[in-house]
């Protein structure tokens, strides 16, 4: 299902592994075809050209701008105190060191002193302090105002402004302090620092300083403190970076990056074909068609979209002991291997709990349910049902028919796909599913909108007994608004799952004050969705970028940054100046 969690919405791209240090690459100059070819080392070089697809420049500002290419690409420039890394744990980017006190309340950054703006002044801790006032006080609503409001949840929005303020120490030194702690308090400041001497030359900034950090149009020259600094803008045609020589990391490899400016992701890859850009997404699941192409490498990431069952709690069949019984009989009788295999064409990971496999959060460790159609035939067999007249679906104490309705979405083939093998899946146990949904192809945007809506009265109405949908979840983990107890007035935890243990396991998550009890919190919280099974997790869906195979070097693009290690690609010499 589409939900608005930041960072969910805003962050696709990249996981891929390549080598460190060199590269084994394909010789383009000799054509040869990748099966079989000869390969060859290359040493780290600098210089080069990358040209990649953006999208039609609205702003240079990024904490207000709103095009997910963009986002990506303005991370060459702009940098933050943290970032996440590999496991989606945060690590200091500008913030050297920090300690948490006060139970929570308190953050204290040690900022890195050898960092400079692209323009030559010293990046210091007013830089901080005034990017963080400014999304305090503007009035301009703005993306990382949103990250702001959805880190701080269960307070509302207009609290965002009352809940921090920050006090300079000294030029490397700023305090933070919350109204009440939060686990997510260091994902709250992964927002990028900008340079306060580009909005005012006084001391200490006011309101209309603020205004202008948030005015979309004042920036028309970007300055950051990234690997690449802004060199020349031609509207609706492309935006110039060049290295930075004097980036504290040290000069990028790649010396010159080209966001050319495109109108969709297919356009994009269909320069990319023509070799008008070296990076682009591969549209749709079928990417495998590219792994003969010898000009071509594929690197695949896992996204934070997740596909489930939901349950209606609503209804007395998945109510108590029995029903409990009934949800983990389903998990086990689907196969979701197969749907992996069959409809994404092994293009995705298989789920759990709706945490994702790769983040620092997982408890690999849990004991999870697998595919075992005997065990889900024993298990519904132990809570009663049985086939009383031969006819291949179950029937309960009463005489009842086991049957279950499955709502999906119709116009959206995969989902389709994948309600029709766990439909078949589930009667081979008995369970008879009846289909509240049709395959539907080459919709027009009307009847795709028509079906959007009438799938989501059915949800606010609790008109259904199962749902297949999936949720674009938050690299800023909260499970609050699909399983506390609260959000079900609100339609986010349409199931109506109640379960006063789950309440409070997410708001001790919530709270934590370290980062190993928030570890903890979550590992219980996995536990107990895989004991009690609000939902069936089906799948995270992967995504995957195309790559001109001159770009060698440490290759590491993730989904909350394209351009991850950027720092350590690299074009050999002699490819240089290939086109």
């Amino acid at each position: 299902m589409k939900y608005k969690k930041t960072l969910a919405t805003i962050l696709i791209m990249i996981l891929g592994l390549a080598l460190f240090g060199c590269e084994k690459g394909v010789d383009l100059e000799n054509n040869e075809d990748k099966q079989g070819s000869v390969e060859v080392s290359y040493e780290p070089e600098y210089g080069g050209n990358m040209n990649v697809p953006i999208s039609n420049v609205k702003t240079f500002n990024p904490l207000i701008n709103r095009e997910k290419s963009l986002y990506h690409f303005y991370k060459l420039i702009y940098e933050a105190l943290f970032e996440f890394d590999e496991d989606f744990n945060i690590k200091g980017q500008l913030c050297k060191t920090y300690q948490i006190e006060n139970e929570g309340r308190l953050i204290r950054l040690t900022l890195r002193d050898d960092v400079y703006w692209h323009d030559g002044v010293k990046f210091t801790a007013k830089d901080v302090k005034f990017t963080l006032d400014a999304m305090r006080y503007s009035s301009r609503e703005g993306l990382y105002n949103e990250i702001l409001t959805d880190v701080f949840k269960p307070s509302k929005p207009s609290d965002i402004k009352q809940i921090m303020s920050a006090n300079i120490i000294n030029d490397y030194v700023i305090e933070i302090k919350l109204n009440r702690n939060y686990s997510n308090s260091l994902e709250a400041l992964m927002f990028p620092i900008l340079p306060m001497h580009q909005f005012t030359n006084k001391q200490s900034a006011d309101r209309s300083d603020y205004d202008k950090a948030f005015n979309e149009n004042y920036i028309k020259t970007p300055i950051g403190t990234g690997p690449y600094k802004f060199d020349k803008y031609e509207k609706l045609k492309y935006v110039g970076l060049s290295a930075n020589d004097k980036w504290y990391k040290g000069k990028p490899y790649i010396q010159n990056i080209s966001g050319i400016i495109v109108d969709s992701e297919e356009t994009a890859l269909s320069s990319f074909e023509t070799g008008l850009v070296d990076l682009a997404f591969a549209v749709g699941i079928d990417w495998d068609k590219y792994l003969e192409n010898k000009k071509v490498n594929i690197y695949e990431y896992t996204t934070n979209k997740y596909e489930f069952i939901g349950f209606n709690f609503n209804k007395e069949i998945f109510q108590g002991v029995k029903g409990q019984s009934l949800r983990k009989a389903i998990d086990y009788a689907i196969n979701k291997q197969v749907i992996v295999d069959n409809v994404f064409l092994r293009h995705a990971k298989i789920a759990d709990t709706p945490i994702n496999p790769n983040s620092w959060l997982y408890d690999k460790d849990t004991n999870l349910l697998k595919y075992n159609i005997n065990e889900a035939r024993d298990i519904l067999q132990k809570a009663g049902f049985k086939d009383t007249n031969d006819d291949g679906i179950l029937e309960d104490t009463n005489g009842k028919k086991l049957q279950i309705r499955l709502l999906t979405n119709s116009y959206n083939q995969l989902r389709t796909e994948m309600a029709d093998i766990i439909v078949n899946d589930l009667k081979e146990i008995g369970i008879e599913v009846i289909k509240d949904y049709n395959s539907s192809n080459n919709l027009s945007e009307q009847e795709i909108a028509t079906q959007w809506e009438r799938l989501n009265n059915k949800l606010s109405k609790r008109e259904f007994d199962m749902v297949l949908l999936g949720w674009d979840l938050s690299l800023v983990p909260d499970l609050s608004f699909m399983l506390h107890s609260s959000q079900i007035d609100n339609g986010t935890n349409f199931i109506s799952y109640n379960h006063i243990e789950m309440d409070n396991l997410l708001m001790q998550a919530f709270l934590a004050q370290d980062r190993e009890t928030k570890r903890e919190s979550y590992i219980n919280i996995q536990k107990l969705i895989s004991e009690d099974l609000p939902y069936v997790s089906l799948l995270f869906k992967n995504k995957a970028i195309l790559v001109n195979n001159k770009i060698m070097g440490d290759i590491k693009p993730e989904t909350f940054n394209l351009y991850y290690n950027i720092d350590k690609w690299f074009i050999p010499k002699k490819y240089q100046d290939i086109k």
